[in-house]
This record gives C-alpha cells, structure tokens and sequence, in this order.
C-alpha cells in the first residue's frame, strides 16, 4: 500500500448467543442461573444470561487482531463446554434450535427482560433465537457513520455466509435464515437508513429518550449500529454459525471491510451508499437461500449469484485482509463458497433429507459447535 494512507487496524470483539441443551435429549433448556453460578469464576463479566432461560452469551475481550480473536474464542468455548458438561449440557451454534417453540420456554428474571416482555409482548417472547454480534472499532464517530452507511450494502453477504437457521418449531421453513424472519417483527430492528451525519443520529437517538420511548440506544437493535457507549461498529446481522472458523472467518471479514472503508475515507474515496429499500431486495434473498441466492448488483444493473458478489467483496478487501493478516480466514471464505456441502442451513437440510430425522440435525449441531475446540484444548 505504498504511496497511500496508513492503513487503520480495527480492533475486534465478538458476542456469541449460544444455545443451552440437554446432552442426551438435545432439548434446550432453562438452565442458565445455574450455568451462570458455575461459570462465574471462569468468565467474570464474559458470561450472560439473555431474553430466554436457555440461551447464554460469551463475551470476548477487546483483541488487537484476528489471531487474538481466534485464541480467545477458541479458550471461551473450551470454557463453555467445561462448564456446562457439570450440567449435562451442552453448547449449540445455530441461529434457531430445530424442534424448540418459544412458547415452552422461561424468561430469564432480570428486569431488563421483563421490561422489555412488557413492551413487545409476544413478539419478545418468540426472539427464540441466537446471533453473532461482531465489534469493529473505529474512535472517529462521524467516520464510522460514513463507514457504516456504506457498509450497509454488503450486510446481505453476511447473512449468507453465516445462514443457519432453517427449521422453526420442528418445520423445515424453506429459509435458510429463519432467525431473521423472526428478528425482523422487533421494533427498531433490521437494516438501518442511510444517516446523513452522526448529529442526526444522535438527535434521533436523544429524542427517543427524551420522549421516553427507550432509555439508552442500546435500544436500537439495527442490523449494523454505532455502538452507543463503545467506539465501535457493531455488526447484528449474523445468524450463530455452523462452526468456530465460520465465526472467526466472519469477524475477519467485518475487520476488513471497515479498515478499507476507513482507508478510503481517508482517500476522500466513499463507495455507493444504497437506500434501504434497495438493500431489503438483497437481505430477503439473503434469507431465503443464503449461498444460493441471486444477488441484485443495483449500482451496475447486474444479477449475480451470491457466491460471486461475496467473491467480489473478498475481492474488494483482499488487500487489507493482508496487511491485517487475515489471509488465512479469507481464504477460508473462498473455499466456503466453493464448498457443495454450503453453510450451516445448507448441512441441517441435507442430513435432514436424508435421514428424515430432526434429532440427527440437532446431532450434527452438537457436533459442529465443538469441532476444532476440544482437538485445542
């Protein structure tokens, strides 16, 4: 990168919902006051309850890199899995649970969750389901704006490469991210609309409490957001993926394109920033068929497939992702799109077909959540 600005290197932090289920009858459960109990001296403030009784977030440190991510999140989950086998429980990556309903399910008594029960009524008490959220900072507010309005067109991608949420209440549902599908009916949830500054955002986010409509912007659950009280970018959009490299690969790639958007920035170069009505066309066939959606270039007139429009992003960052040293990860993502066997939705659907049984998707769940971690440990 000779010749032009220095590159910015964001920093990383990753928040992982994963599910909490019985070993033998791979059923959630309820469990996490005692999970919580018995894993406070392990994870400190790391570890939280969340909406529902049967869900539990992992929280990594601020890292100054991808190779720190990888390490902390591979010893987090070591951690996980140590806690809750004194449970005889065990950890599921996936963005829905295959057979669960919401309706059997017990809120976690805190009083955010009961606040927050009170305002969304059943449409809170059905968010039985789990995200990845990706930190990437960036101390300039007004830059990240910028960033994150021009962010907002790749977020599609995203959701593709991590799609893992094809069943609901025991039905194969013909998406592949059903988790957005019910995220979606949350208020302020979903893509956000382009910003003009961080002055409009602000106002937009004082005048809701002033109104008394919420009491902090962490109230505001868009599918990319500028953190309230950090400086950083955080990315919503993910369903919880198949593996630990799916999650680690994903962070990566949020790190870079952010750090070529800034470098950009600092260019005076911006890229297109599209409308949200625009950007919702490429989320629903994100949704829909993950990897195998069409991808609608608007800015270009052009139908892609969604594995080359995310080609054309790897693309577009592969020269930061060096310099970041994240070659690994994005080469990772190249072989993802060229792999037949697809993302986690796409595996929960095959072996689905052909077995015809739900308890050996939620098998291969177990599986996949603990691949590449106990080999570490």
């Amino acid at each position: 990168m000779k010749g032009r600005s220095a590159l910015y290197r964001p920093t990383l932090g990753v928040e992982e919902e994963f599910q909490l289920v019985e070993r033998c009858s791979g059923q959630l459960c309820g469990a996490i006051e005692r999970v919580l109990e018995q894993g406070q001296t392990l994870f400190g403030e790391q570890i939280k309850p969340e909406m529902h009784a049967s869900t539990v977030e992992i929280i990594s440190p601020v890292c100054a890199d991808i190779a720190a991510v990888r390490q902390e999140l591979c010893e987090l989950r070591r951690r996980l899995i140590e806690v809750l086998a004194k449970e005889d429980l065990v950890p599921v990556s996936a963005g829905t649970h295959p057979t669960a309903r919401w309706q059997d399910q017990q809120r976690t008594e805190r009083e955010r969750y009961i606040e927050l029960e009170e305002e969304e009524q059943d449409v809170g008490r059905s968010l039985l389901i789990f995200g990845l959220h990706i930190h990437v900072g960036i101390p300039d507010r007004e830059v990240a704006i910028a960033v994150m309005n021009q962010a907002r067109l790749w977020l599609p991608h995203l959701l593709a490469l991590s799609a893992n949420s094809p069943f609901w209440a025991g039905r194969l549902t013909g998406i592949k991210s059903y988790r957005s599908v019910v995220w979606k009916r949350c208020n302020r949830s979903g893509l956000p609309e382009v910003l003009p500054s961080l002055a409009h955002f602000e106002r937009y986010v004082d005048d809701l409490i002033e109104v008394g409509a919420i009491d902090n912007g962490k109230r505001i659950w868009w599918d990319i957001r500028l953190h309230p009280f950090f400086d950083t970018l955080e990315f919503r959009i993910c369903d919880m993926p198949a593996t630990l490299e799916d999650t680690i690969a994903l962070a990566a790639l949020c790190q870079a394109l952010v750090a070529k958007l800034y470098l950009l920035y600092l260019q005076g170069v911006t890229t297109v920033v599209l409308p949200r009505l625009y950007l919702e066309e490429n989320k629903w066939l994100a949704m829909r068929d993950g990897l195998d959606a069409t991808y609608f270039d608007f800015p270009n007139h052009r139908r892609l497939s969604m594995r080359e429009a995310i080609s054309e992003l790897l693309d577009f960052v592969a020269d930061v992702a060096e310099e970041l040293g994240s070659q690994r990860e994005m080469a990772y993502l190249r072989a993802l799109l060229a792999d037949p066997r697809g993302t986690g939705a796409d595996r929960q659907i095959a072996i689905y077909r052909q077995t015809g049984s739900i308890d050996q998707v939620i098998r291969l769940l177990i599986e996949q959540t603990t691949q590449g971690v106990l080999e570490v440990a």
